[in-house]
């Protein structure tokens, strides 16, 4: 449990941020600028599952905004499972176990700044179970549209580069392509969430220096897979490509 005193602490390390400075404009801009602030504190672990956040009072003072901007940016953040806020209780940080670890949100946040290997590791895990089965079905169920929009995204990718915004969107739109041609709603519905972890990842690998090596044949290798409708192959490919991502993620760490 988090005594004043700690509550006092977050207070002032609210106010110490650039937040206080910065978070001017619109409602929408400033709920955006505190759910971002609390968000990455909290995933970064500076504000750790069970301790209580200020009170809404003392942090839309700190922070220089309202309080229905502030009261705001807690709802986005109870939406996305980080916090839970109780009649007198007031509002702690949920365990990591309820937190939706597969937000775009929560990951931009986590990669923000330094995301922990524990972190990183339950994200490629998950992508090494998801991708390489929605690779080994895309190839039995893609049809012409679907190979044209992979098509299309590997010739982006080859022309802007991943150190590029560009060619990352084009990374994005590859993997979802991908999840489309399965045909399957229930992947379908996780390219938003698979499309930001690849975001994400791949920035955080050129934060300090160039990737560490090409993806884009391994990228190839999954689409000509695809293409030649060969499942085991493509789930191959696939599982080769999440293998070595994860390589060159642990490497920028």
């Amino acid at each position: 449990m988090a005594s004043d005193s700690e509550d006092s602490a977050l207070a002032g390390s609210l106010a110490a941020s650039p937040l206080a400075s910065s978070a001017k404009g619109t409602g929408r801009r400033l709920r955006g600028a505190v759910a971002h602030y609390l968000g990455t504190a909290i995933v970064s672990g500076r504000i750790a599952p069970g301790e209580r956040l200020t009170g809404e009072v003392a942090n839309s003072e700190a922070l220089d905004v309202s309080r229905s901007a502030y009261r705001e940016a807690v709802q986005v953040l109870a939406a996305k499972g980080l916090v839970e806020s109780r009649t007198k209780a007031g509002t702690r940080v949920l365990p990591r176990s309820r937190w939706n670890m597969l937000d775009p949100g929560v990951l931009a946040w986590a990669f923000s700044g330094e995301p922990d290997l524990e972190f990183v590791r339950d994200l490629f895990e998950l992508r090494a179970i998801v991708e390489p089965a929605a690779a080994r079905i895309a190839a039995s169920r893609r049809e012409k549209a679907d190979i044209r929009a992979m098509k299309d995204a590997l010739a982006r990718m080859r022309r802007f580069t991943l150190a590029t915004e560009k060619g990352r969107a084009a990374d994005r739109d590859f993997h979802d392509a991908l999840l489309h041609a399965t045909h399957n709603n229930a992947l379908i519905a996780l390219s938003a969430s698979i499309g930001a972890a690849v975001n994400w990842t791949t920035q955080f690998k050129q934060r300090t220096r160039a990737l560490p090596r090409d993806p884009l044949p391994d990228h190839a290798r999954v689409f000509e897979a695809i293409t030649a409708g060969n499942p085991e192959a493509a789930s191959e490919a696939m599982r080769t490509l999440v293998d070595l991502a994860l390589e060159d993620t642990r490497s920028s760490m």
